[in-house]
């Protein structure tokens, strides 16, 4: 996996932008310990120990938040972003003035361990379902302001990316049907303005009775079906019903403990998971100073 690009097209203004507001939130007026115990001009090394066995994610990241505080800081990684990383694996050794490193020690660490976490439960997931004709792929249900990097890294660990954010794809999920007063509404709503917004489009059904209405009036207009909550019997007889026609998408319900029941599913494209994201850990990762 380590040979993947995943920072391509990747938004590295906005991450800047982030990672300063982070540093200011844990920074603030100034590191006082520091200032009172280390000297100015001291200077230190410090090894990036994983403590346990994952998926590493964020090192791009992690360097970058150290460069934000001292650009003069040096790194020097064993490990590249997608690689599996070892429990007790020591994966790269910084440099740099002693005040820096220690000032962004938590910042960078917090993000890497958060993406490594998210990368590693998409790995695990993708592993056990064992089904290459079906993406995974992650929700908006993101931490909030961290979205550019949990997004970044399911990518990572393998998966993919729903939409960026309510701007870049029509989403018609239940609450726009109801409020629109129901599918063939809404449906018409789309015909009259797909044209001008220009985006893919997908809708959201709950039951067969309404993808059999997505699927008499959608065609052309719809590019991709949600099947929300659908049994696997319903899950058959949708795939059926489609001729894999219009893209599916398979969302709720779908967890680790149950993805392997998908294995053998054909004509479905997707898997959308907000457990990616909501639901993962950290993995457990330290920086420790050496002399």
């Amino acid at each position: 996996m380590s040979g993947v690009n995943y920072y391509r097209g990747f938004d590295y203004e906005k991450a800047r932008k982030l990672i300063l507001q982070t540093l200011k939130e844990d920074i603030g007026i100034g590191d006082i310990t520091s200032e009172i115990m280390i000297d100015k001009g001291s200077r230190s090394s410090a090894e990036i120990l994983v403590k346990e066995t994952g998926i590493i994610a964020g090192l791009k990241i992690f360097q970058l938040v150290f460069e934000l505080i001292d650009h003069k800081t040096k790194f020097q990684f064993t490990s590249k972003d997608g690689d599996k990383v070892k429990r007790n694996e020591v994966i790269g050794v910084i440099r740099g003035n002693t005040r820096s490193l220690l000032a962004g020690e938590r910042t960078a660490l917090n993000i890497l361990q958060r993406m490594s976490g998210i990368a590693t439960l998409t790995n695990r997931i993708i592993t056990k379902l064992n089904n290459r004709t079906i993406q995974i792929i992650d929700t908006r249900k993101t931490t909030p302001n961290f979205r550019l990097f949990e997004k970044l890294a399911v990518r990572i660990g393998g998966g993919s990316n729903h939409r960026a954010g309510l701007y870049d794809m029509i989403l018609i999920k239940d609450n726009h049907i109801e409020a629109a007063g129901g599918i063939s509404a809404a449906l018409n709503r789309l015909r009259k303005n797909k044209a001008r917004i220009n985006k893919k489009a997908e809708i959201e059904v709950k039951n067969i009775e309404e993808l059999k209405e997505v699927l008499a009036n959608g065609k052309g207009l719809i590019d991709r079906i949600m099947l929300d909550n659908f049994s696997m019997e319903e899950l058959v007889k949708a795939v059926k019903m489609n001729r894999g026609n219009i893209e599916f998408e398979i969302s709720g319900g779908v967890n680790e403990s149950n993805i392997a029941n998908y294995r053998n599913v054909r004509n479905v494209e997707y898997i959308s998971m907000g457990s990616l994201t909501h639901s993962a850990g950290s993995l457990d990762i330290s920086l420790n100073f050496i002399t």
